[in-house]
């Protein structure tokens, strides 16, 4: 029998996590600013979550918006919020780091793969910007990660599904390929069927804006979409 699927839904507040958890979802993540993609969320919401939501919450740990090349200053405030992470009950992290010439930070990426230990790493969408898609997940399988967030470089994870496919074979047992970006329960069966994938990614923000404080709408998509992967053989 096949594992069952997987659903992560991103979230910004408290109110969003205990909506995504009754509606069905597996995991979130939790940040904040998902406008931008997702900031690192504030000790004081990673604990806030931790104390109502029982699903396994990963935290992003971005210290700020804008692209992956950071400074020893900000990798410092990275290892903090993994610190953070680890104190407020936290079951994962995601991150992602590049280098100048678009490659994945192999070194500072693995230290802060060690530092989060038993923490499970998740790439995150860093991945996209990658120059060499299957350079990004060789390295990103050397930095010891677990898993990567991807939309197979492409606007969305539909549209970006034969790669998907493609990294999904070609990562096998050694790091899973979770498709994020666009994911609705409109298209997730067909997302599904092409890459083969058994986690999946979603905010929402097809169907919901990101900002929008609509709880129960919000709710009531997570569970038309958790319905959806349930359809999946």
């Amino acid at each position: 029998m096949s594992p069952k699927c997987l659903l992560e839904i991103s979230v910004e507040t408290l109110e969003a996590a205990m909506a995504a958890e009754r509606g069905g979802a597996d995991r979130v993540e939790l940040c904040e600013d998902l406008s931008v993609g997702g900031v690192t969320p504030r000790a004081e919401l990673l604990r806030g979550v931790r104390s109502q939501v029982h699903i396994p919450v990963f935290s992003m740990i971005r210290p700020r918006s804008g692209n992956f090349l950071y400074s020893g200053a900000e990798i410092s405030e990275m290892r903090r919020s993994i610190a953070d992470a680890k104190e407020s009950g936290m079951d994962g992290v995601v991150l992602g780091i590049l280098t100048k010439d678009r490659r994945v930070d192999v070194a500072r990426t693995r230290e802060l793969v060690e530092l989060a230990k038993l923490l499970p790493v998740t790439y995150h969408r860093a991945f996209d910007e990658a120059g060499d898609l299957h350079d990004a997940l060789e390295d990103v399988i050397e930095t010891g990660a677990k898993r990567i967030l991807t939309s197979g470089g492409a606007k969305s994870a539909l549209e970006g599904s034969a790669v998907l496919a493609k990294l999904i074979e070609a990562a096998g047992e050694r790091v899973v390929i979770v498709p994020g970006a666009g994911i609705s329960s409109a298209n997730i069966e067909q997302v599904a069927r092409r890459t083969r994938a058994r986690e999946f990614h979603s905010g929402l923000s097809t169907a919901l804006p990101y900002g929008s404080n609509d709880y129960k709408k919000f709710e009531e998509e997570v569970r038309h979409l958790a319905a959806a992967i349930g359809r999946i053989a």
